[in-house]
């Protein structure tokens, strides 16, 4: 059980801390003497990145609370 805790949390770092590197370089975005961008391209961009962390959120808590359902009397 604890290699299953354990691989958990070695995946779940390393794939944490590539989303988190990959959003942190959106910044590089900002350069202007390189791009020009609308305040609706960035308010797309990042309701985009919302709305996937919200449903990756949904999945965890749906499948937390399949773990809960028991029946009793």
């Amino acid at each position: 059980m604890d290699n299953k805790k354990d691989n958990f949390k070695r995946i779940a770092e390393k794939r944490t801390n590539k989303i988190i590197e990959s959003i942190s370089k959106l910044h590089n975005l900002t350069n202007t003497s390189f791009y020009e961008y609308t305040n609706e391209q960035i308010e797309a961009i990042f309701d985009a990145i919302q709305k996937e962390i919200d449903n990756q959120r949904n999945v965890f808590e749906n499948d937390m609370k399949k773990e809960k359902k028991r029946f009793e009397l």
